[in-house]
Order: structure tokens, then C-alpha cells, then sequence
């Protein structure tokens, strides 16, 4: 295989991670800018896996082999975003426990979010990028060259297993980082209901709902910083080499 072809195949892995990796792959950086970090990081790992050049199976066209590189890139990149959902889930739930959820902000996607989740979302980008983020991304992509080298069969029952656990993980972390707002939540609805039965003639709603907005915004600014400290180890662990699970 030519040297070209070989260089394209990378390209093809690295794209499809950027699609979906925080920070590079949201709707608002430029595609420009999108196409320079993606041929830079190909630029760099170009080097480090040419070994495998050699190593590529013979009786396989070049089109057959872009199908594997892609799913092995949208992998790598669905490690990242999935951290970023359980954000957004999470700041969804808490505005709709802290009825706040017709506050919505601007978001980083076309669909607007709650104001909760934008405030998250933008926070974990941050904590990412202060945490390394460029520096996992390569060392996960050059991870995957050795555990899906180039050329490679990729075993779908595997593949699925791992996309149905961190699935199921992210929704985990995602209701354990709203579970402070739901059960502030479920303390104020039991309290309220309890002075609705003991004084029926007071209009409750009106004296309730701006104490729940005003202890929602209070909770979050005192939960805030714990939620992305457990969100921060989170991404640590799980966009480790060991801690990804492919």
C-alpha cells in the first residue's frame, strides 16, 4: 500500500474521533478549524504507528479497510462525548427538579438547553481542557493502533458491549450529579404539601415557587464545584488507556 493511502487511512480514524470529541467537535468551532487540528494530530501520530505500513494485509483493497477506521474513530470520540452528555442529562434534570427548566441558554448544539446544563457543559469543557484533554486524545488514539491495529477485524459483539456499558455508565454519573437537586426537590415538594394540608386557604404555589428557584440557584452554586470535581475524576479514569475498556 502507498504511503498516501496509508496516511489517509489515519485520517479517516482521527476525522471520525474529531466528530465527536469535546472542545474540537462542537457545532461551533469553524470546520476549518475542525480540518486543521485533524490533519495536525495526523501529522503527529503519522510517525508513531508507521511501522505498521508493513503490517497491513495484502489481500484487503484499500475501501475495505476505511469502514474499521472510521467505527474505531467514532469509538474513540464517543469515550469523550458520552462524559459531556452525562453533563448535559445531568443539568437537565436538575432544572426540571428545581423548576427551572424554561430558563434555557444559548448551548453549544443547535437545540437550546436548560441554562443548568449550558452553566455544566461549559464548566466540564474548561475542566477538560485544564486537565489535559488534548493530551488523552492522543494517547488514546495511539492506544487504539494497538489495540485495533490498522487493517484489523473488529469483533461487533465486543464493540457493542462497550458502547452499551459506558452508555449505561454516563446515564449513571448523570443522575448521581443531579441527585442533590432531586432530593432537594423531593424535600420541598414533601414540605410544601404539608403546609398545603395544614393551611388550605394559602395559596402555596405563589409563596413556593420562587423558593424553590431561589434554592435552586443556592444549590448549585454551592454543589457546582463538588459535581465537577466527581465529573473531573470521571474523565480521568475513563479516558485512560486502562480505564476506557476497549
Amino acid at each position: 500500500m502507498s504511503e498516501i493511502k496509508f496516511v489517509s487511512l489515519i485520517v479517516f480514524r482521527v476525522g471520525a474521533a474529531m466528530a465527536f470529541l469535546p472542545v474540537f467537535g462542537e457545532q461551533v468551532v469553524p470546520p476549518r478549524i475542525k480540518l486543521f487540528a485533524t490533519l495536525s494530530l495526523t501529522a503527529l501520530l503519522a510517525p508513531m504507528i508507521w511501522p505498521q505500513i508493513d503490517t497491513l494485509p495484502a489481500n484487503k483493497h484499500w475501501f475495505a479497510l476505511i469502514a474499521s477506521e472510521v467505527i474505531v474513530g467514532l469509538l474513540i470520540g464517543l469515550a469523550f462525548r458520552l462524559l459531556v452528555f452525562a453533563l448535559q442529562i445531568a443539568g437537565t434534570i436538575a432544572a426540571q427538579s428545581t423548576s427551572l427548566s424554561q430558563f434555557f441558554g444559548s448551548g453549544l448544539g443547535v437545540d437550546p438547553q436548560p441554562a443548568f446544563s449550558t452553566l455544566l457543559v461549559i464548566s466540564g469543557l474548561c475542566l477538560a481542557i485544564m486537565l489535559g484533554l488534548h493530551i488523552r486524545v492522543v494517547e488514546l488514539l495511539l492506544y487504539s493502533y494497538e489495540r485495533f491495529p490498522l487493517g484489523a477485524n473488529l469483533e461487533s459483539s465486543v464493540l457493542t458491549g462497550w458502547v452499551v456499558e459506558n452508555v449505561g455508565y454516563a446515564f449513571g454519573l448523570a443522575f448521581s450529579l443531579a441527585g442533590p437537586f432531586v432530593f432537594a426537590s423531593l424535600v420541598y415538594n414533601l414540605g410544601l404539601g404539608a403546609i398545603n394540608k395544614a393551611m388550605p386557604q394559602l395559596m402555596v404555589a405563589l409563596v413556593g415557587a420562587p423558593a424553590i428557584s431561589l434554592g435552586g440557584l443556592t444549590l448549585l452554586l454551592i454543589a457546582s464545584p463538588i459535581l465537577l470535581s466527581v465529573w473531573g475524576r470521571a474523565f480521568v479514569r475513563l479516558t485512560s488507556p486502562e480505564g476506557i475498556g476497549l
